[in-house]
Formats: C-alpha cells, sequence, structure tokens
C-alpha cells in the first residue's frame, strides 16, 4: 500500500515544480507572448523607393507590425483591390483609380486624404536632342517620346492631358511609346530606347545620366495628387491607420520630400 500512495505524491511534486516553473519572480505569471500584426499596403510604383524607406522607419519604432509592400500601376492595383485582393491600405498616384473604389463602396471614406503632390517633367538623355520648348517634340531630332498608358497610370494620363491641351497629342501619335508605368518611362530614357519622356519630378531624381528639359506647368493638367485610405475590407485597420498616421507625421514629411514629393495632407 505504501508503494501505491508513494506515486501519486512523486507525480504531485513533478507538477508543481513545472507550475512554479512557470511564474515570475514573486508569483507573477509570464507577460502572454503578443500577436505579430500585418497588414499590405497597395502603393504606386512611383512611391516604392519613399515607401521603402517609410516601411522601414515604422517597423524599427513598431517590431511586432509586419508591412508588406505591393508596387504597381495605380490602375493595376485598383483591379487588383476590385477583384478582392486582400488589401489594407491603398495609395494611388491618380484620384481617379481612388474614386473608382469609392464609387464601389471598397474604401473607407473617413479615412481617405490627399496625401502627397507632385510636379510632372519632361526629361531626356543628358546627351540627348536640346529641347527648349514643348512644340521641339515635334522636332525631326526627337523620333521616340515615352509616357505611361493613360488607361492605367496616372502619369500617362496628366502627359496626355497635357499633350491635348498644347494641341500636340494628334501630330506626335506616330512617336509615342507607352511604358506601364512611370519607372518604365524613366528606364526607356535613360538606356536611350526613346528620346524623351513623361515622368514625375520624384522619379527624375532618380534617374541616371537624364536631366529635366522642361518642368510642365500646373494649368496644363489637374492637379497631380495621391490619395490614401483603407480599404472597408481592411484585414487590420487599426494598424494600417496606425501606418497611415506615421505617413502624416513631420518625421514621414521629412523622407517624401528628401525623395522629391510635396506634402500637405488635405482630409
Amino acid at each position: 500500500m505504501k508503494k501505491l500512495t508513494f506515486i501519486p505524491l512523486v507525480l504531485l511534486v513533478v507538477f508543481m515544480t513545472l507550475l512554479g516553473g512557470c511564474s515570475q519572480p514573486g508569483g507573477n505569471t509570464t507577460s502572454p507572448v503578443t500577436t505579430d500584426r500585418e497588414i499590405t499596403v497597395s502603393a504606386a510604383m512611383t512611391l516604392k523607393d519613399v515607401m521603402e524607406e517609410l516601411k522601414d522607419g515604422y517597423m524599427q519604432q513598431h517590431p511586432e507590425v509586419k508591412i508588406n509592400l505591393n508596387l504597381a500601376s495605380s490602375g493595376a492595383l485598383q483591379r487588383q483591390i476590385e477583384e478582392g485582393a486582400p488589401v489594407d491600405l491603398f495609395i494611388s498616384a491618380g484620384v481617379k483609380q481612388m474614386d473608382a473604389l469609392d464609387d464601389k463602396g471598397l474604401i473607407d471614406k473617413t479615412t481617405r486624404m490627399d496625401l502627397l503632390r507632385n510636379d510632372l517633367v519632361l526629361i531626356t538623355r543628358e546627351d540627348g536632342p536640346p529641347i527648349k520648348e514643348f512644340r521641339d517634340l515635334t522636332s525631326p531630332e526627337v523620333k521616340k517620346i515615352s509616357l505611361g498608358m493613360p488607361e492605367t497610370a496616372p502619369v500617362g494620363m496628366y502627359a496626355k492631358e497635357t499633350l491635348v491641351n498644347l494641341g500636340l497629342w494628334d501630330k506626335l501619335q506616330p512617336k509615342l511609346v507607352p511604358g506601364k508605368n512611370v519607372r518604365q518611362v524613366l528606364t526607356y530614357v535613360e538606356t536611350g530606347a526613346v528620346d524623351a519622356g513623361f515622368v514625375y519630378r520624384s522619379d527624375a531624381m532618380k534617374g541616371h545620366g537624364i536631366r529635366v528639359a522642361l518642368t510642365v506647368p500646373d494649368d496644363l493638367h489637374k492637379p497631380i495628387v495621391y490619395p490614401a485610405a483603407i480599404l472597408k475590407n481592411a484585414n487590420d485597420g487599426e494598424t494600417a491607420r496606425s501606418f497611415l498616421d506615421y505617413l502624416t507625421s513631420p518625421e514621414a514629411a521629412a523622407v517624401f520630400q528628401k525623395h522629391g514629393f510635396k506634402t500637405g495632407v488635405s482630409k
């Protein structure tokens, strides 16, 4: 009988020892492990470099958060969201794409804001043809001109609007080479595949062996704004809100300006 009572006693001692090992000194139990938080941010390709830097800055301050960046033309990102892609925050390079999502009830209207502004510029290679005014684009020296696809890339829409208002759109049709996004247009100019291209000033700052030939006056196209909004079906709207707040902070504004963007939030 003694042997039979001894075994449960041993098990009880082992159990109490293990239970004590789960406690901190002073009898406090360990804090529960914080669950990692993860959001997906779909942003226009022109924001690639600055968003990579800001993502890293935010994640250093919030190590429990992981931010996945999904970069493409604003039109492509719009279609992905309409087709049900899991996105928490959308930053477009044009109002048209955000308006389309708004009309379909896919964004949280209360979070929408105009986050950034930019300039449209015409670039050439440093050794490219001299262009002193936009009508020089019709000269024989300029054989190919690139711009983003107006249907999907806002940079292309602004460029088309500019050329239409200048009365040059129809005249330049044989020379136009479409790019799927602003970075492709920049590459075309850098490599000499085209003689000139329309890009944002922020992208021109990233170019190699190129120069800004002309800055497009603001009255030749609609205002270049970057609207941002949290999606209604966001997986983690709270974290998306926190990141969006960070993007409007003075710290983020300094980073945006360093990359050539104009700040000034409009809600």
